[in-house]
């Protein structure tokens, strides 16, 4: 992606109007002509890709869970040394198979793929250097946070043997925890160790998990709870239900317990031999792992100076946009000032409570329906997934991000979900909830992500794979999108729709600043307070997820900004021909894609329009 074209189109993109035409067809253009070989060779090549993809499935029975697969139901997915290393030997194996194909012979919808699949392994090779510059472990993720995550929202129980597995699973969590720990101590012995305010955020989630029967009288605990109702809704005897019973709380107490108990054990003593320094730089040669970093979220060559300037530029073009609508609800004061109103009165407030948490819910889904019946206008294609809405469980509400979506299972049994995190409600206003419901459900995370797993045309990699950069611009293009055909009329949500593009504008600067500059945790949340209206907690939240995700958040702006450029060329080459929703259909219709490839992408969309509107057959008679 060019970086000059990127910054040229800054000031004007987000004015950019939307016009809509007449759409000329829902299917990508069919090749024509293709000789027996082609079509033999992109069928080889097709095969091959699917093969790939269907060997690695078969190694990872989490990610078969989350695709609808029980395969290997009864099993995690291992998280040793010699299961990177076989990795990394099948994907060099994988690489010299492709080697094997003739790209000449290829169909363009296959030479694409081919081209998607080859950076994959690459990438995959290339970045096995950097396997122990992660924290395995964090306030954001970890398998800590996932076995339970997993097994209450995967971990489906249709049968008796469904529920046998999940017993087994629960078995199987204090060989994965001791994996788990072995990282953590290659880790520690390289010098890899999380920032001082991560793990306390850790170990107090993993003691959240032991809380309960069978580990201590009470309530069930978490995952006892969890096991207890999907048993419970079992057309099974009595006998068969309290033995299922007996046997989740022998494995709780016999395998989970002390699996957590030994990780809790061996995180405090980390913790003592943790820094509050938070930038990367403190890694072995960790300049060069942020510039991987950097170039893997936002898919371009862009430095960490040219996007912390590009944070610097957006910030100010926002905070404009601001003002103006500081000043037509009248009010009287500088734009900081009008951000702590916005931060602290009591207005845009849902009472911390059960009764103003469900009434946030209630709102959002009502939003989504909203958005829902008026898809026809924007989009030729639409998800078949459902979407649903839920609230981030209790155990992990503490220190989860603020909203996240989660993809809908392959075969359409499990719905896409949107997550709110409702643990303080002083964190979630109301003046964002539309911006918020819009960027994770409809049209954004769930629109996307449910219509690429739905095209059967592309091979399963492409289906199910992901490019952060695409896949976040998108959600963030999607907050705007609304405002284009007259939502937000409230001026506080529109205002809330622009303190959330602010909110990835800042992560721009902020980010770069961490780990390229040498920003402190302090001064990095004193830009985020002095610069948005969230609350002081969000800005928290959001440095500590710099520190321990380096690069991923400057990956929405970027896609964003890339999906607004390719937008405001095709206007301009198309003029009255250019038509939103088939602009649309070719930005959804291939999957996530690089940005450079989204360019392409659009190039041969303009090309396509204009084909058609030169043909004699779009002409009208004489």
């Amino acid at each position: 992606m060019s970086r000059t074209v990127l910054g040229a189109a800054l000031v004007a993109l987000l004015g950019t109007a939307v016009l809509v035409t007449p759409v000329f067809s829902s299917e990508q253009p069919s090749q024509t002509s293709l000789s027996a070989d082609q079509a033999s060779e992109s069928a080889r090549a097709n095969a091959l890709f699917d093969d790939i993809f269907d060997r690695r499935i078969a190694r990872d029975p989490k990610y078969q869970t989350y695709l609808g697969i029980k395969t290997d139901y009864d099993k995690w997915t291992p998280i040793s040394e010699e299961r990177y290393a076989s990795e990394l030997a099948h994907d060099k194996a994988d690489l010299a198979s492709l080697e094997g194909i003739n790209t000449d012979l290829l169909d363009d919808q296959t030479l694409l793929s081919y081209r998607l699949m080859e950076q994959d392994l690459q990438e995959s090779i290339s970045d096995y250097r950097w396997r122990h510059h992660t924290y395995p472990v964090n306030q954001m993720f970890g398998t800590h946070s996932e076995i339970p995550a997993f097994l209450i929202n995967q971990h489906r129980i249709a049968s008796v043997s469904d529920a046998q597995a999940y017993i087994a699973r629960i078995n199987g969590v204090k060989p994965l925890m001791q994996q788990l720990i072995e990282q953590l101590q290659i880790r520690e012995h390289k010098g890899v160790i999380a920032p001082d305010f991560v793990l306390p955020h850790v170990i107090s989630d993993s003691r959240n998990l032991l809380v309960g029967a069978p580990f201590e009288g009470g309530e069930p605990s978490t995952l006892m709870a969890d096991f207890t109702a999907k048993v419970s809704a079992l057309d099974i005897s009595d006998n068969e239900r309290n033995k299922l019973l007996r046997d989740a709380e022998m494995a709780l107490v016999a395998s989970f317990q002390p699996a957590y108990q030994d990780l809790i054990v061996y995180l405090e003593n980390l913790q003592e031999k943790s820094t509050h320094e938070a930038s990367v730089r403190k890694l072995p040669d960790g300049e060069r792992f942020y510039k991987n970093r950097l170039a893997r979220n936002t898919t371009t060559e862009l430095t960490a100076d040219e996007i912390h300037a590009l944070g610097l530029a957006e910030v100010e073009r926002i905070h404009a946009e601001m003002r103006v609508i500081k000043d037509k609800v009248g009010f009287e004061g500088t734009l900081q000032e009008f951000m702590q109103f916005m931060r602290s009165d009591d207005q845009f407030y849902l009472p911390n409570t059960d009764e103003g948490r469900e009434e946030y819910l209630v709102h959002a889904r009502f939003v989504l329906e909203d958005m829902e019946d008026r898809l026809d206008a924007l989009f030729i294609t639409k998800p078949k997934a459902e979407l649903e809405v839920k609230r981030v469980e209790p155990f992990r509400e503490k220190s989860a991000g603020k909203a996240f979506y989660q993809m809908p299972s392959a075969d359409g049994s499990r719905p896409g979900k949107y997550y709110a995190n409702l643990y303080d409600m002083a964190q979630m206003p109301t003046y964002q909830l539309e911006a918020l419901a819009y960027h994770e459900g409809l049209p954004g995370h769930h629109m996307q992500i449910a219509i690429k797993q739905e095209l059967g045309d592309l091979p399963k990699f492409r289906r199910f794979g992901g490019v952060t950069a695409y896949s976040e611009g998108w959600g963030l293009y999607s907050e705007l999108l609304p405002k284009e055909i007259g939502l937000y009329q409230d001026p506080y949500s529109d205002f809330g729709r622009l303190a959330m593009e602010l909110w990835r504008a800042v992560r721009l600067v902020v980010d770069t600043g961490m780990h390229a500059k040498g920003w402190s945790r302090e001064a990095s949340i004193e830009f985020y307070v002095s610069n948005t209206p969230n609350a002081e907690g969000d800005a928290v939240k959001m440095v500590e997820r710099h520190a321990v995700m380096p690069g991923q958040a400057t990956a929405y702006k970027i896609g964003m900004l890339k999906i607004l450029e390719e937008r405001s060329k095709a206007q301009q080459a198309l003029a009255d021909d250019f038509d939103i929703r088939e602009f649309h259909e070719a930005v959804l219709r291939n999957g996530a894609v690089p940005l450079n490839v989204l360019e392409e992408q659009v190039d041969a969309y303009i090309t396509r329009k204009r084909a058609i509107a030169a043909s004699p057959e779009a002409k009208p008679a004489g």
